[in-house]
């Protein structure tokens, strides 16, 4: 069942959304509703990691503090333009 969802974001990330997802041949609501399938999906796979990943886990050093979704964020923005 569908249901009506109202969220409250940024007119300019907005109008960028719409222009991606245009230029994708999808609508914004279906790119939302793709993006929370695998926001809830993503902690339900457990995947076994091949060796080639296991030998690089550890091997970088952030400093304390660090904030992966932050820089992500920052860094998909300036991607896209947003």
């Amino acid at each position: 069942m569908q249901t009506k969802l109202t969220l409250t974001v940024e007119q300019e990330l907005i109008e960028h959304a719409k222009k991606y997802a245009k230029s994708k041949g999808r609508s914004l609501s279906d790119l939302v509703e793709s993006y929370f399938r695998l926001m809830v999906n993503e902690h339900d796979i457990d995947l076994p990691l091949s060796p080639e990943i296991k030998k690089l886990k550890g091997s970088i050093k952030l400093p304390s503090g660090f904030d992966y979704k932050k820089e992500l964020g920052e860094v998909l923005a300036k991607k896209y333009k947003i």
